[in-house]
């Protein structure tokens, strides 16, 4: 059970802590300094959609003043939200000159050991809210990954479960036209021999009530075979599945810099969309999990009747979280494709980056 705050309690929480902040430090003789510690209180209230802007905002009260609760709470939210971490040791710098500059009266001798142990101490206040936002931030994406980790384990095992029941049913039509079929057909032959060589009436009624019946569970087991070899000719589809309608917003809720171009001449068989899609949503996944902070670029094109994705990722810019991986992924990919008559290849590209590969045939020869 989940005991964390609602964001407007946690935030009415952080601004009343900045008004007690700005109450302990700050009197009514210095209006300069408790505007700026107000505004800076006041300015959490935005801290979740604009971080930088929040904290920029804060400084002033930082440099004017004692009042820092404020600041080291944008800091940290600002350490949550962005990955730019070059643009967090800026800010924990300016922080911390910030509050060990007295305005308008600066007093840092710098040829004092007192003044560098006292940046020290600031500069380590400065970077707890820093690595506490970053860990946070870590926390979050980790969760997300092993939410995807677990989805798709899902998702594979009811594709396993429908392929294996495909093949049943394929065996089962296999087995009925092979035998039960056969079989009845001799009934209603011997049935019909029976009916015309016979000279008891009694025994040509029968005979020919027997032909009637073989022929009508002929039919039937005709249909059955039909309706079974249609449902195993290959692994049931899960619903609701995906077009190629879908891949924009696949790739704009991806969580990386992708960019999609299509070049199709028309439209594509919807076993033949589904493998797309599912060929670019695997794609990505591999690249936030494996390439963060690399971007990634989709190309899918149409040649006569066959059908060419490509996902290409540049090199990663941050080492990858070590998540558990059942390496189970790109196995699915190559079985869809070849069950559609196509193939998938991957590997590493010159620049450090990885390119996934798939090609189909369009024209629902498989």
């Amino acid at each position: 059970m989940s005991t964390r705050l609602p964001a407007p309690l946690l935030d009415a929480a952080l601004v009343g802590a900045s008004l007690l902040d700005v109450w302990a430090h700050l009197d009514t003789s210095e209006p300069l300094r408790m505007v700026c510690a107000l505004a800076a209180a006041f300015a959490l209230l935005l801290r979740r959609h604009l971080p930088l802007l929040t904290f920029l905002l804060t400084l002033p009260a930082v440099l004017l003043s004692d009042a820092v609760i404020a600041a080291l709470a944008a800091l940290y939210t600002l350490a949550s939200l962005t990955r730019r971490r070059a643009l967090l040791a800026v800010c924990a710098v300016a922080f911390t000159f910030s509050d060990r500059t007295s305005w308008p009266s600066p007093d840092l001798d710098l040829s004092a050991p007192s003044t560098f142990i006292a940046l020290a101490y600031t500069a380590a206040t400065a970077a707890a809210p820093v690595f506490l936002g970053q860990l946070v931030q870590t926390r979050r994406d980790l969760s997300l990954r092993l939410a995807e980790i677990s989805q798709a384990r899902d998702h594979e095992r009811q594709l396993t479960a429908q392929t294996v029941l495909a093949k049943e049913r394929t065996t089962l039509a296999r087995e009925m036209h092979d035998v039960v079929s056969h079989q009845v057909s001799l009934i209603a032959v011997r049935a019909g021999a029976l009916q015309v060589g016979s000279r008891d009436a009694e025994v040509r009624q029968a005979a020919a009530t027997i032909r009637r019946l073989s022929v009508q569970t002929l039919d039937e087991l005709r249909h059955m075979v039909s309706v079974l070899r249609a449902s195993g000719s290959r692994p049931t589809e899960l619903v609701p599945q995906p077009t190629l309608a879908d891949l924009q917003q696949l790739v704009d809720n991806s969580g990386i810099e992708a960019e999609l171009r299509t070049d199709l001449s028309g439209s594509l068989p919807p076993p033949v969309q589904r493998a797309v899609y599912r060929t670019v949503q695997e794609a990505l996944t591999n690249v936030r999990k494996h390439a963060p902070g690399a971007s990634a670029a989709i190309r899918i094109s149409q040649k006569g009747t066959n059908v060419r994705v490509t996902v290409t990722n540049t090199a990663p810019t941050r080492p990858a979280l070590p998540l558990p991986s059942a390496n189970h992924g790109l196995v699915g990919l190559r079985q869809r494709a070849e069950l559609l008559g196509g193939t998938v290849t991957c590997g590493p590209t010159t620049d450090g980056g990885y390119q996934l590969c798939l090609q189909l045939p369009s024209d629902g020869t498989w």
